[in-house]
């Protein structure tokens, strides 16, 4: 804590759920959305192993990504609902999700299926009216073909840095791209990479995470030697 006294205490409180509820999963979202005075959860996408009923000793450890349906979870009152839209007839996994007010932006992912990662880039609208909420989506055509990436925010205004990640099985995505959201919509643009490291441009893997204020911590394996990630 670099001589800091401050004492950080985390608490986890658990809370019970009623209705539609998602399944074990991994490599979904989970998103915060704002509207007409409510907050609520989203949980989209995501990739599990078979259920119990199907798997046998030849499939024991084979996973499928989730139906791609859309969960809304209500904290206040411990209830779960599911929706199905058209725009969303794909499952896929480690996407990026990106929230303001009452939108979400799904950007890039996996889709296990046919095991490709479509420029895809959707903005789902969640209004929590009094009763019954209205989800809708709009298929935008600003995507790019990204997994597995971190995204950085670097001010209040809902502007990130995206990095890190892949662009296909086999490679990096070394570039970086600036993404601001506002009530107009989402703003996406190139910005210059940093100085990769060397052990960084020849690895086949890495993997991090968002340290907020925009800086991010970037890792790779170490394969015999004992150097520092990189921030």
């Amino acid at each position: 804590n670099r001589g800091c006294n401050r004492k950080v205490t985390l608490r986890c409180q658990e809370k019970e759920l009623a209705g539609e509820l998602p399944g074990p999963r991994y490599g979904h979202t989970i998103s915060v959305v704002h509207s007409r005075g409510k907050t609520a959860c989203v949980v989209f996408g995501g990739r599990s192993y078979l259920p119990p009923a199907e798997r046998t000793t030849e499939n024991w450890n084979t996973v499928a990504d989730c139906p791609p349906l859309v969960y809304l979870l209500d904290l206040e009152f411990g209830c779960c609902s599911a929706y199905s839209l058209p725009e969303l007839a794909d499952s896929q996994s480690f996407h990026l999700a990106l929230a303001r007010e009452d939108c979400v932006y799904f950007l890039g992912g996996h889709i296990l299926s046919s095991d490709c990662r479509p420029p895809r880039l959707f903005r789902l609208r969640v209004e929590l009216l009094l009763g019954s909420p209205l989800l809708s989506c709009d298929i935008l055509n600003d995507g790019f073909s990204i997994t597995s990436a971190i995204a950085t925010l670097t001010s209040s205004a809902h502007e990130y840095i995206i990095l890190g990640g892949y662009q296909s099985e086999s490679q990096k995505r070394m570039q970086c791209t600036s993404v601001a959201l506002d009530d107009v919509g989402i703003r996406i643009k190139s910005r210059e990479p940093p100085q990769w490291s060397s052990d960084i441009n020849q690895s086949r893997t890495w993997f991090g995470g968002n340290l907020e204020k925009g800086s991010a911590l970037i890792a790779v394996p170490s394969e015999g030697n004992t150097a520092s990630p990189d921030t």
